[in-house]
């Protein structure tokens, strides 16, 4: 039995669970909490300029370590609803944060009171679930329950809102609970009567294809699913943002699918007559939930861990409610005297011969123009110069987008991009939550100029804790995605699309960090080389071509084409 108070017991809470890293923003609302952090030998506090940014540094570190992400907010009001776009990011990547923020003092709940606003509904829509402690004595319970629930299948964010004065109060409390004591231990796993019946259907096929995403990635189930590829001589795609879920030097890696995907494994897609989707819900980036990405005809084995997205979006064969990981492992023990068909081997020969072609003409058909620098000159550098156990994160908007599929990922949990949720701005801050997670690999981030105008203040973060990433700004001077429909929709009537940014490298150098800045495609390698050597934060501004967009989201504008024939 110890005497606590609130703040207090919160932070013991944190150091039951064996948190190592709080990311956070100091403010009066959450004053004991850090207080009580200042004491604690256990956790690190690293303090950031901007909670929306704040909590991608505790999204990207959650998901490369696999551990949960703490960000705890020191306003209540303003600091909380800062907090929502790190939320909502973190949500559709599924990733286990726990959010903390301080709220108003229970006496003055409905009185308009000073930064007053409705934090349990602001944040449920957002979270797989959101508490406001309403005693100081259930801070323990209610801290173990949001990391139950943020860390069980499927994870997710969750958010913990706690008065003022719970904070303060002083109670006594019982020893606190080691997450082992209560942690859910199991997962689902398929019955033998699934498993049966899966195997069959792919054992019959003449054109298997594995699709895999991040259930398969999060669990590092890449060597189980490999082991079963190599079985049935089967290729194998990824959901866009999940490339790195196996290695890009495996021969049955056919990359990244769909609209955003490359052109191999689309195709296989479009052609597969069996599909093992393995933690993956065939969803919006992989398929625009369309048969333009996915053979109608195809028979569908859906493995997920979440059962309401089994055969959500497309009709399947056989669903499947257990661990993607266990599932690859059950298949490949099912198998013992299976010989793999010609028809089979015909197809998978045929796919690698095609995507061997692909890589080959990829580097070819380079535009390698000295000035002004093309997306694919560009990129043919990076795949040269980035070192294999790199992590690289992603930006949405164009240039990233095309970066997406053409950049190599050697190693599992390598690649982390702001997936369905398409934000911009994001990049950067995962990498530097991604740096402290794996703090002995390089993290290059590419970012644009605009997103990456939106983060700059967190380079004092980096330089203030001595989290040492690349980052990459892939300056064209607009907003490129938009200004890409506006060209090819809107008859170029351009309005907020350009845009002006101060010279990266300087500001970078202002910051305390370092900074370099290349015009001609034939500074890159160097130029890269020298800022992934260097043991301070690095900023490369590069400067390419304006005029060098493309328009993703064609089917969004299928309305101003149809117009434009009529």
């Amino acid at each position: 039995m110890v005497k606590l108070t609130g703040g207090q017991a919160a932070i013991k809470s944190l150091e039951a669970e064996k948190i190592q890293y709080v990311f956070g923003l100091i403010g009066s609302a959450t004053m004991e909490m850090f207080d009580a952090l200042y004491d604690s030998t256990n956790i690190k506090f690293i303090g950031v300029h901007d909670e929306r940014t704040g909590m991608h540094m505790a999204d990207g570190y959650a998901r490369c370590s696999g551990k949960p992400g703490v960000f705890l907010a020191g306003q209540n009001g303003p600091g909380a609803t800062n907090l929502t776009t790190g939320l909502a990011q973190a949500f559709a990547a599924y990733s286990p944060v726990i959010s903390i923020a301080g709220s108003l003092s229970t006496e003055h709940i409905y009185k308009d009171a000073f930064q007053e606003v409705d934090q349990q509904s602001l944040f449920k829509p957002i979270t797989k679930n959101t508490w406001t402690i309403t005693q100081a004595k259930r801070i323990p319970e209610i801290f173990r329950e949001a990391f139950r629930v943020s860390m069980s299948p499927r994870s997710g964010p969750v958010q913990v809102n706690i008065p003022r004065d719970i904070l303060a109060q002083e109670c006594i409390y019982e020893e606190i609970q080691k997450p082992e004591s209560y942690r859910l231990n199991t997962i689902p796993v398929a019955s033998s009567a699934d498993i049966e019946n899966a195997f069959k259907m792919l054992a019959t096929a003449k054109k298997p294809v594995i699709i895999i995403g991040g259930g398969i990635k999060n669990s590092e189930g890449h060597l189980e699913v490999l082991t079963l590829a190599e079985k049935l001589n089967t290729p194998i795609i990824m959901s866009p943002g999940h490339g790195d879920a196996i290695s890009f030097s495996h021969p049955l890696n056919a990359g990244q699918m769909g609209p955003r995907g490359n052109i191999v494994a689309s195709r296989l897609a479009k052609e597969a007559d069996v599909i093992l989707a393995l933690g993956t819900r065939l969803g919006f980036n992989s398929t625009f939930y369309s048969y333009d990405n996915i053979n109608i005809n195809a028979s569908i084995i859906h493995v997920e861990i979440e059962p309401t997205a089994l055969g959500r979006y497309f009709p399947i064969s056989i669903g499947i409610w257990a661990d993607a990981k266990q599932v690859a492992i059950q298949l490949s023990n099912c198998i013992k005297d299976f010989k793999v068909t010609s028809e089979v081997g015909e197809w998978t020969k045929k796919f690698q011969v095609q995507r061997k072609e692909f890589i080959k003409l990829r580097d070819l058909n380079a535009d390698m123009k000295v000035k002004p620098i093309q997306p694919s000159g560009l990129f043919k550098e990076l795949r040269d110069i980035i070192p294999k156990d790199a992590i690289i994160t992603l930006d949405a908007g164009t240039l990233c987008l095309q970066a997406t599929d053409a950049l190599n990922y050697f190693e599992p949990k390598s690649l982390f991009t702001p997936l369905d949720f398409g934000l911009v701005g994001f990049s950067y801050a995962c990498g530097l939550g991604a740096k402290v997670a794996n703090p002995s690999r390089p993290v290059i981030s590419l970012m644009g100029d605009g997103g990456f105008g939106m983060t700059l203040s967190e380079m004092t973060t980096a330089v203030s804790y001595g989290i040492n990433t690349v980052t990459l700004v892939l300056n064209n001077k607009c907003w490129g995605a938009e200004k890409a429909y506006q060209r090819d929709f809107f008859d170029e009537k351009y309005i907020g699309a350009d845009i002006k940014s101060p010279p990266f490298d300087k500001i970078a150098e202002l910051y305390g960090a370092k900074g370099y800045r290349v015009e001609k495609v034939d500074e890159i390698k160097d130029t890269v080389k020298e800022a992934l050597k260097a043991k301070q934060p690095a900023v490369v501004d590069i400067m390419v071509d304006p005029e060098a967009l493309y328009s993703f989201r064609r089917d969004s504008f299928s309305h101003k084409i149809k117009s434009q024939r009529l």
